[in-house]
């Protein structure tokens, strides 16, 4: 068995809390964005950029929110079967689901990157912005997303537990 488990590494540690605030801040500027726009239409006024602007920022809070939940390791599944198996087993099988999102995430990640170099030249319609931008938060998730999850991979080849993977992160 292993002794205590050390934290992250300072850098893993560093950036996931400033995802952490990310996604806080975002939903605030979020939230006061829509309060606005609907005490103005109490006036009969709109803001035309406010819905552009909340697709483009529910973008990035759901990606960023995606590396949020994987730096907890609180990602839904179903582990009925799994947590049927004796310990080295467990491992086995967590190694080879995390192996699996990681290859996923790499791809989303490729895939993302992509997206961004091939939208510079469109235009979000009213804020008339790079599109890339709204499609940088799938690509900036994902890579948060994959950094996470190779941590909790690395872990698991250590030998570390599920139970205690995720504690020592806090």
């Amino acid at each position: 068995m292993l002794g205590p488990v050390a934290p992250a590494p300072l850098p893993v540690r560093l950036v996931g809390r400033l995802v952490d605030w990310t996604v806080i801040a975002i939903g605030a500027v979020m939230a006061t964005m829509v309060f606005v726009n609907v005490c103005l239409h109490l006036f009969h006024k709109d803001l035309a950029w406010v819905t552009e602007f909340g697709e483009l920022l529910m973008v990035w809070v759901t990606f960023l929110g995606g590396a949020c939940a994987a730096q907890r390791g609180a990602h839904m599944t179903i582990t009925e079967f799994i947590d049927k198996l004796a310990p080295p087993q467990r491992r086995w099988a967590d190694l080879a689901v995390q192996s699996a999102c990681l290859a996923m995430l790499l791809v989303l990640v490729r895939y993302g990157w992509s997206l961004v170099n091939a939208n510079w030249g469109n235009q979000l319609t009213v804020l008339e912005w790079p599109m890339a931008l709204q499609y940088m938060g799938m690509a900036v998730g994902c890579s948060l997303m994959a950094l996470f999850v190779a941590w909790d991979l690395w872990q698991i080849a250590r030998g570390v537990p599920r139970e205690i993977r995720y504690l020592a992160n806090e």
